[in-house]
């Protein structure tokens, strides 16, 4: 899983994103101080693993993994080459969700670069420069597909959806909420890589009295809220400062800290939760001597492609899979055990795999 962060010069992006890596990207209360993309690796938090891995006595936890890019903060005129411009938004094309860090503090010390906080417009602004990007790179594809058109018919019926596609974003709206006709349009679609396409998930960054309530007394989230409400998206509530403070810590200062300030998780969890719901994802497990690991697959997904995960050999030479959910194996503490109580479920290639399975594959190439 890919995941760009965005948003307007100081707004907490950089904080958050150094928090959520440990990267120690750099982060100053000036605009673009973020010169090249930063990139960071950053495990999922997943306490099944550390279970699952004293319960085989596994030489290694191996968890799933997120990739975050962090791109310098975006002013009005992005897209154009205001500030550093469209070869920032190139950074991000290739993410699977964008990350929107939004300010919804009030702070005298740290500079808005629009003189005041105002989360729908910041949003507003951002998605604008979004869609200016996207009818760049429409504007390109469509000077190609055009001359062809007069003699082929599929390029002739990709130019027409790009016409509509382009009139549909000259209208202020996200590529998104695009109806696409038929499986043929689907598949160009699918190559423009759009920016306003991609599932948006809001992170509303306020001050650390704001966090306890998760921002209900804060009219700033609430406007950001009922903002994304109205595209579907979601909304977690951080504040970027101190997850860089969590970043620190070891586990277990890191839960009492949580505790003091009356919460149970930290922004990491919360966004890492947001993307799994947002993108449809889910995680299963294998476990043994040598290795205990988290395999992240999209919700629906059937065995035979749940074992390709693993190795392409798996899914091509698939004969079925032994399957018992982590609660039942923790019961009984063994996988041998659960056999014994008819908890370990043998399924074919049509079974659609659960989060937390924890799976053997038998197959033969």
């Amino acid at each position: 899983m890919k995941l760009g962060i965005v948003g307007l010069p100081n707004v907490g992006k950089s904080t958050l994103f150094n928090s959520l890596t440990k990267a120690g990207a750099e982060s100053a209360n000036y605009p673009f101080c973020t010169i090249d993309p930063n990139v960071g690796i950053v495990p999922v938090p997943d306490e099944r693993l550390d279970v699952l891995g004293k319960l085989y006595d596994s030489e290694k936890v191996v968890p799933a993994v997120v990739e975050f890019v962090d791109i310098a903060g975006l002013v009005k005129g992005a897209s154009k080459g205001e500030g550093l411009g469209n070869q920032f938004l190139a950074n991000i094309r290739e993410v699977d969700a964008i990350v929107h860090v939004v300010r919804c503090f009030e702070d005298s010390n740290i500079i808005h670069v629009e003189g005041s906080v105002d989360p729908v417009r910041d949003i507003e602004t951002i998605n604008m420069e979004l869609i200016f990007s996207d009818m760049e790179v429409l504007e390109r594809r469509a000077s190609r597909v055009i001359r062809g058109a007069k003699n082929d018919k599929s390029l002739a019926k990709e130019a027409a959806m790009i016409e509509r596609l382009q009139k549909h974003l000259e209208a202020g709206k996200m590529a998104k909420s695009f109806e696409l006709l038929d499986e043929e349009e689907a598949a160009f679609y699918a190559e423009y890589n759009m920016l306003t396409g991609k599932p948006v998930i809001y992170a509303a960054n306020v001050k650390d009295s704001d966090l306890a309530d998760e921002g209900a007394s804060n009219a700033f989230v609430q406007k950001v809220k009922e903002f994304a409400a109205g595209e579907g998206s979601e909304v977690f509530v951080i504040c970027a400062q101190i997850e860089q403070e969590i970043a620190e810590l070891d586990e277990e200062d890191k839960k009492m800290f949580l505790d003091d300030l009356g919460l149970t998780e930290s922004g990491l969890e919360k966004l890492i939760r947001a993307s799994y719901h947002t993108l449809g994802l889910i995680s299963y497990l294998t476990a043994g001597p040598k290795e205990t690991k988290a395999w992240t697959i999209t919700r629906g997904t059937k065995a035979p492609q749940a074992a390709g995960k693993i190795h392409s050999d798996f899914e091509r030479g698939f004969i079925r899979a032994e399957i018992v959910s982590y609660e039942n194996l923790t019961e009984c503490g063994s996988f041998n055990a659960a056999k014994e109580k008819g908890l370990v479920r043998s399924e074919g290639k049509e079974y659609i795999v659960q989060d937390g399975d924890v799976v053997l594959f038998r197959f033969n190439v």
